[in-house]
C-alpha cells in the first residue's frame, strides 16, 4: 500500500533531522517537504542542537505547519542484571514553550565535550601519520561532528578502503586513535530535560537490541521511576507488530506514546518524511496533543 499525500492529513512526524545535525536537507527544505506531504505537524529533533528548529520557524509559519521544538540526546544507560552499559538516544520535546536557560547551558556543555573528544581524536590521528584537522571534520558534521565524519575523510584521503576499514584500523574501539566520548547518564539527562521544561522520551527502543524483552522492560521501568515521560512507539525501524508491543508497554507503564520517521534525507534514503519503510510510520495528531498537555 502506498500512502498518497492527501492520506497524510491529520498525521504528524515527531522525529526528523536537518543539516544542522546529520540530515541532508536545510531547515527550509525540510519544512517545504513536510508541507508538500500534507503533514499537520513536524518536530525537528536534531542531535544536541536547536539550530535547525530556529532556522525553520519562519518557513513553517508561511505554510501554516505546526512546528515542534525537539532535540535528540546521546546518553549512556546501565543494562539490568549487571550487563554493562549501552548507548540510549533520548528525545526531548518542548511543545509548550522555550527550554530553560539552564538546559541550554547544559546542551552547550555537551557540545563542547563532543568537540574536545574530536580535538583529541584528530591529534591521535596526526600521531599516526594521518593529516586531518578538526575544522574539516566540523565542516562535514557541524554541531554533531563525530567518528563517522572522521571515517569518511579517511576514506576520501585513501587512508582506508571503506568506513568499516577506517573504524577497524584507526578510530574504532581498540584502534590506535580511539578516544572514548563521555556521555551523560540517561537518568541525568531525563532530570535535566524535566527541570528545563521538556518532556523526555526514549527514542527507537528497538535499537537497544536487548536479547530478552524482560531486560528491556526492566530498563524502561527504571527510567520511568527516574522521570521518563514517553516511549517512541512508532518508528521506521519498528514493524507494526513491534509497535503494538511498545504501545502496550507504554499503556502499562503510563508513558506517553510518540512516533516519527527519523527522517535524515540522503543518509537514510529509504526513510520518507511522515512515513517509513513498509509505510509503517503513521503518527496520529493525538500524540502531540498529549505531549502538550504534559508539558
Amino acid at each position: 500500500m502506498t500512502i498518497h499525500e492527501t492520506d497524510l492529513a491529520g498525521f504528524i512526524d515527531l522525529h526528523a533531522h536537518t543539516n544542522a545535525s546529520d540530515g541532508s536537507l536545510t531547515p527550509g527544505e525540510l519544512i517545504a517537504m513536510a508541507c508538500g506531504a500534507g503533514l499537520s505537524a513536524l518536530a525537528i529533533t536534531d542531535h544536541e542542537t536547536f539550530a535547525g528548529f530556529d532556522a525553520a520557524r519562519s518557513a513553517a509559519d508561511e505554510c501554516n505547519l505546526d512546528l515542534v521544538r525537539g532535540i535528540e540526546l546521546n546518553t549512556s544507560v546501565a543494562i539490568p542484571n549487571g550487563l554493562g552499559r549501552r548507548t540510549l538516544h533520548l528525545l526531548a520535546y518542548f511543545p509548550a514553550g522555550e527550554p530553560s536557560r539552564s538546559f541550554l547551558e547544559w546542551i552547550a556543555l555537551q557540545q563542547e565535550q563532543r568537540r574536545e573528544r574530536n580535538r583529541n581524536l584528530a591529534e591521535r590521528l596526526r600521531q599516526q601519520g594521518v593529516q586531518i584537522t578538526l575544522a574539516e571534520v566540523e565542516e562535514r558534521g557541524r554541531s554533531i561532528a563525530g567518528r563517522p565524519h572522521f571515517a569518511r575523510i579517511l576514506v576520501d584521503r585513501g587512508y582506508a578502503t571503506d568506513i568499516a576499514d577506517a573504524f577497524r584500523r584507526f578510530i574504532g574501539e581498540g584502534a590506535p586513535a580511539f578516544v572514548q566520548r563521555t556521555s551523560p547518564s540517561t537518568k541525568e539527562a531525563i532530570e535535566v530535560v524535566r527541570l528545563g521544561g521538556g518532556v523526555p522520551v526514549v527514542a527507537h527502543p528497538v535499537r537497544l537490541s536487548l536479547a530478552k524483552r524482560q531486560e528491556e522492560r526492566k530498563l524502561i521501568e527504571g527510567l520511568k521511576e527516574a522521570g521518563l515521560a514517553g516511549l517512541e512507539v512508532v518508528h521506521s525501524d519498528q514493524p507494526i507488530e513491534l509497535q503494538e508491543y511498545y504501545r502496550q508497554v507504554a499503556r502499562e507503564l503510563d508513558l506517553l506514546p510518540t512516533g516519527g520517521s527519523d527522517f535524515h534525507g540522503l543518509p537514510k534514503p529509504k526513510i520518507q518524511l511522515g512515513r517509513g519503510i513498509a509505510d509503517n510510520v503513521r503518527v496520529p495528531l493525538e500524540y502531540l496533543q498529549r505531549l502538550r498537555e504534559m508539558a
